[in-house]
């Protein structure tokens, strides 16, 4: 599956357009990350535990969207975005969705 930000694919030309397609997730906190995260704060620099948790979270959003994707008979997604809102404190949404097309070789 071609993700893409923008429009196009260099080098494809987009055959059929399917539609929006979506992923997401809401992780909440966990207290020992909290406990690693607030020592941290003190001394200073990324809060790595955070940055990971993230991370997994916005992979488990794109691997649902590319599910979904994929079902339709998409091989590629283009003007990709991520979005992130709080559900409630502690909680947060990871939302990822594009446009789901077919892409051919440009001849």
């Amino acid at each position: 599956m071609i993700l893409a930000t923008t429009e196009n694919i260099q080098g494809k030309r987009i055959v059929k357009h399917i539609g929006v397609v979506k992923g997401n997730t809401i992780r909440a906190r966990h207290l020992g990350r909290d406990l690693l995260a607030v020592l941290r704060a003190l001394i200073g620099g990324e809060i790595s535990e955070y940055t990971k948790a993230i991370a997994e979270a916005r992979e488990q959003a794109i691997d649902r969207m590319v599910e979904s994707a994929a079902e339709q008979g998409a091989n590629a997604i283009v003007c990709l975005r991520f979005s992130t809102s709080y559900m409630m404190q502690g909680a947060a949404e990871i939302l990822v969705f594009g446009t789901a097309v077919v892409a051919e070789e440009e001849k």
